[in-house]
């Protein structure tokens, strides 16, 4: 399955007891749809928790707010509160990943901060350390 959606947190990568690393990361995925009869639309959000474990490089991407799409096997995670309440989550078992973007937290830190030099400009070369 394939998802386009926001991560709602920094990745955050564990290494396990055989030393496999894991990154582990959750995405929001909103829906808008208007109810029959209604001229109010409504918004559904669902919170998927996902685990990639090809590369633990990504997880400096993967920050808060970026847009990614997802591939994967979903999965549901079932468990029941100790209320005795049934509740469930979903999972990705991701295995492949392409950003669409950074969080909308980065401050333009992708600026080019090079100085151009005008056309007119001369440089000036010492005329002894010519090669010909």
């Amino acid at each position: 399955m394939e998802i386009t959606a926001r991560l709602t947190a920094d990745a955050q990568v564990t290494t396990l007891k055989d030393e496999r690393t894991v990154v582990n990361f959750t995405v929001a995925h909103n829906e808008y749809y208007k109810p029959k009869g209604s001229t109010e639309s409504k918004q559904v959000t669902e919170f998927i928790r996902c685990s990639y474990w090809l590369s633990a490089g990504i997880a400096e991407y993967l920050t808060k707010g970026a847009l990614v799409e997802i591939s994967g096997r979903i999965g549901v995670n079932a468990y029941t509160t100790s209320e005795g309440e049934a509740k469930a989550n979903l999972t990705c078992h991701v295995n492949k990943i392409k950003l669409h973007g950074g969080s909308k937290k980065q401050n333009g830190s992708t600026e080019d901060t090079t100085v151009a030099t005008p056309p007119n400009a001369t440089t000036a070369t010492p005329s002894d350390d010519l090669p010909f």
